[in-house]
């Protein structure tokens, strides 16, 4: 064991560290409709808004009796979990899935159910106390506050309360002056000098958004006259480098090394090397092609399940004798990465008919390269299962396997339980994907010395 771990690179995926913006101020000043103008103005499936209305604390009886009458106090740090609250910042920030809480305005309660955040690249923190807490205030990237006049923020508050969390206006205006105006003034106006940025009129202020300078007087940066976007956008493309410059590193690094012995080669029986010259000639019919690729498929899931764990057992046999045999310790899934990977769907129902499977998409920019995580869904239970398939027919730079291996990893299976299948691999790919995860094991059926473009996918799926 002392071999694999010094053996083992580092791999960072792109979305670890990710760039948290806090986004504070009274309620009703304009921090969601902010938070959603960023987003808009990006325009990327990567950032993500977390609401801190999620950590509200779960009340007691007598607490969610106030509630229903408007007595209870919600906007001071003490409605707030904020032990919650930074424990899920820490996992996102370490590039970790996190569960966040759903908390009911309706039943002043939290649901049973929660929503899982994995793998934005950039994080919105919008919430009365976003700047308050100062163990957030240590994740924090950037720092913004908003501000608008008492009486914009109060009717926007009605507003929200009564469409939103079905509240009367009443209500509505007794919280304001009981609770929410002496908790602005104790608890929310302070965050403002921890700001890095003020933003005076809310979402109406399109410069602080965009990428357009205004003068100092207009709102005051820490980071001189960096704005929320230009910020981001600068971010990103660092990552973006770093991340590409990592797997070229990685690459280079492994490029002298032996394959590791957790590679298996398909045995290149005669039957396989015929089969591999049907599928490799550019001549060969669509129909000739699918079905001998359909039937290598099924080899490479036969052989990958010999990898998974078994355990010893007996059985009577129809004639009335002992078997001595093996059976599998537990289910075996399946993780398909789109859109190549579907190509071994057929193989892999003729070898497990009733396999649970997910899905991934990661697919390379057009502009650098980089794979990207567009889509993810794993059966519920998959860190459970005793074996985990993880299918793509070819293998070229290794990016997208490292990224696919490190989602499974992220989600709690351990990578000895990971069996990555393909047909087709670049031998520096190999190296790269099993010095970062030894324990992994690849099954693939012919092997080439570096990087070859994707065709496996085209040619079965004939676009």
């Amino acid at each position: 064991m002392a071999d694999v771990v010094t053996q083992r690179a580092h791999y960072s995926p792109p979305w670890a560290d990710v760039s948290i913006i806090g986004i504070a101020g009274s309620s009703g000043s304009g921090k969601s409709t902010l938070s959603h103008a960023i987003v808009s103005k990006l325009n990327l499936p990567w950032v993500v808004i977390l609401s801190m209305d999620s950590f509200y604390k779960s009340l007691d009886e007598e607490s969610s009796r106030k509630a229903f009458r408007n007595e209870y106090d919600f906007d001071s740090p003490d409605a707030i979990d904020f032990d919650v609250l930074v424990d899920r910042l820490r996992e996102l920030k370490a590039g970790k899935r996190a569960e966040i809480p759903i908390y009911s305005f309706a039943k002043h309660a939290r649901e049973k159910e929660t929503t899982s955040i994995y793998s934005p690249h950039v994080l919105i923190l919008e919430g009365i106390f976003a700047l308050y807490d100062p163990r957030v205030l240590e994740l924090l990237d950037m720092k913004i506050f908003c501000e608008a006049d008492a009486d914009t923020c109060l009717s926007r508050r009605i507003l929200r309360d009564v469409e939103e969390r079905g509240r009367d206006i009443k209500g509505c205006i007794k919280q304001w002056f009981a609770y929410v105006k002496p908790n602005f003034e104790a608890y929310v106006e302070p965050q403002r000098k921890v700001a890095d940025i003020i933003v005076p009129r809310g979402v109406e202020n399109r410069v602080a958004i965009g990428k357009t300078s205004l003068s100092s007087h207009t709102f005051q940066l820490t980071y001189g006259k960096v704005m929320v976007i230009q910020y981001i956008e600068r971010k990103l493309i660092e990552k973006s480098k770093s991340h590409r410059a990592a797997l070229k590193k990685l690459g280079q690094s492994s490029e002298n090394d032996a394959l590791s012995e957790n590679v298996i080669l398909l045995k290149q029986t005669s039957q396989v090397r015929g089969m591999n010259t049907i599928i490799q000639d550019i001549d060969t019919s669509a129909e000739d092609f699918i079905f001998y690729f359909d039937r290598i498929a099924a080899l490479l899931v036969e052989n990958a399940l010999n990898n998974i764990y078994f355990k010893s057992v007996t059985v009577e046999t129809p004639t009335g004798n002992k078997y001595h045999g093996l059976h599998a310790t537990g289910e075996t899934s399946a993780v398909v990465i789109l859109r190549a990977g579907s190509t071994f769907e057929t193989g892999l129902r003729r070898v497990l008919p009733d396999c649970k499977t997910g899905r991934l998409l990661i697919q390379s920019n057009i502009r650098t390269g980089e794979p990207e995580l567009h889509y993810l869904k794993l059966p519920q239970d998959i860190r459970t299962h005793d074996g985990v398939l993880l299918l793509d027919p070819q293998m070229s730079s290794g990016g997208a396997g490292l990224m696919a291996v490190q989602v499974l990893v992220d989600h709690g299976v351990p990578e000895d339980k990971i069996v990555f299948v393909t047909y087709f691999a670049g031998r520096i790919a190999l190296k790269g994907l099993t010095k970062v995860f030894p324990g992994v094991k690849v099954v693939v059926c012919t092997t080439v010395p570096d990087f070859e473009e994707r065709w496996v996918a085209s040619r079965y799926l004939g676009c």
